[in-house]
């Protein structure tokens, strides 16, 4: 379905392009009353590559620009736990304050029956985020080292200027040399709305999408982020029905005719800890396909849990599995990966298949 280049002539399985941030995590309780935090490394698109790595075991690394100080350190050290090779990290000179530079903070508590999860971020004029086009070798590294996929997305090329003109030239260079793109439109309000809002994420998002292979997004990412309106049949409900899902997929196989995969998640949101969740896919060879539906499921902490949809898809196309198995790993995956704290997924890839494969939460002995 999708050719990707052979793993013998690659360094790396997978390369996310994106900022990578230090989670700060009141756990139970809530960052206005918080004493403690817990520190954890995430970002959407890194996320993607360290669960192809810790949980799929392929070869993964991130692109990614850091303070050079003892919290860019931090995060170089989470990231090396992730497995994640860490040789293109870009490492910017400190100032002592962050006048010029800094790296990402996010707080984000978990949230718990009615009270939603609420994310915090603290990321502007972040290392990344001041990359320039030409700073990275990008023929270096999918031409003489090799890699077999190239994920990034929306958010970090709603950082700057600088950050969607860098993702556009990465995205150009992998395709130009036979690797395979995925592209998350994880659309966030919050990093658009003081740069132009709707209207400039759609702008920026339409002209990378025409760089990309496989889209992956949800009903509001389609939607604010390309522009294609799709009206709720119930203004009550949290999300779409399957149908309504269908006919946008469609309508955006449609119009961007180069896709090789559309995918997105189905999510209903009776309480924080207790969602519907299933997902759909579409190629030209399949048609719209549809996991598993997990209903009322049990959430831990949902950050996460898209991006471990996109690991586990992505993990199966680049094994070569039939489109319907690549949609069942990811939602298997990202049902797993909401299981646990934090941004990154504690899953095994046996836990991950056996979940997909119609497995239950049974005690194991």
């Amino acid at each position: 379905m999708i050719e990707t280049r052979p793993a013998e002539e690659c360094e790396l399985d997978i390369v996310a392009l994106g900022e990578v941030m230090l989670r700060l995590d009141p756990g139970e309780g809530r960052i206005r009353t918080a004493r403690r935090f817990e520190a954890w490394e995430g970002g959407g698109e890194y996320n993607v590559a360290r669960g192809m790595r810790k949980v799929f075991g392929l070869r993964a690394g991130v692109v990614t620009a850091l303070a050079d100080n003892e919290i860019g350190h931090l995060v170089e050290n989470l990231v090396m736990q992730g497995g994640v090779d860490t040789s293109m990290i870009r490492w910017e000179p400190y100032d002592g304050i962050g006048r010029t530079v800094r790296n990402g903070l996010n707080f984000t508590e978990r949230g718990y029956g009615v009270r939603g999860a609420v994310g915090v971020s603290d990321r502007a004029h972040t290392a990344i985020a001041q990359m320039r086009p030409g700073t990275i070798d990008w023929d270096e590294l999918f031409g003489r080292r090799g890699v077999r996929w190239l994920h990034t997305g929306g958010i970090y090329a709603a950082l700057s200027e600088n950050a969607a003109a860098v993702a556009e030239e990465a995205m150009a260079a992998a395709q130009k040399h036979g690797t395979v793109v995925s592209f998350d439109l994880n659309y966030r309000p919050s990093l658009w709305a003081g740069i132009g809002g709707t209207e400039r994420a759609r702008d920026v998002n339409t002209r990378l999408a025409g760089h990309v292979d496989v889209m992956i997004g949800n009903e509001e990412d389609f939607t604010a982020a390309l522009g294609f309106e799709v009206a709720h049949v119930d203004e009550h409900l949290s999300t779409l029905p399957m149908d309504s899902f269908e006919a946008m997929v469609g309508t955006v196989a449609e119009k961007m005719p180069w896709l090789k995969v559309i995918a997105t998640t189905l999510r209903t949101v009776h309480t924080a800890s207790d969602n519907d969740w299933q997902a759909i896919a579409w190629s030209p060879e399949t048609g719209v396909l549809a996991s598993t539906p997990r209903d009322h499921l049990g959430i831990f902490d949902r950050v996460g849990g898209g991006d471990g949809f996109a690991s586990g898809l992505v993990y199966g196309l680049l094994e070569g599995e039939p489109l319907q198995q690549c949609l069942e790993l990811g939602a298997a995956h990202g049902a797993l990966a909401m299981t646990t704290p934090g941004d990154t997924s504690m899953a095994t890839r046996e836990e991950v298949r056996a979940l997909a494969g119609g497995g239950s939460a049974r005690v194991r002995r």
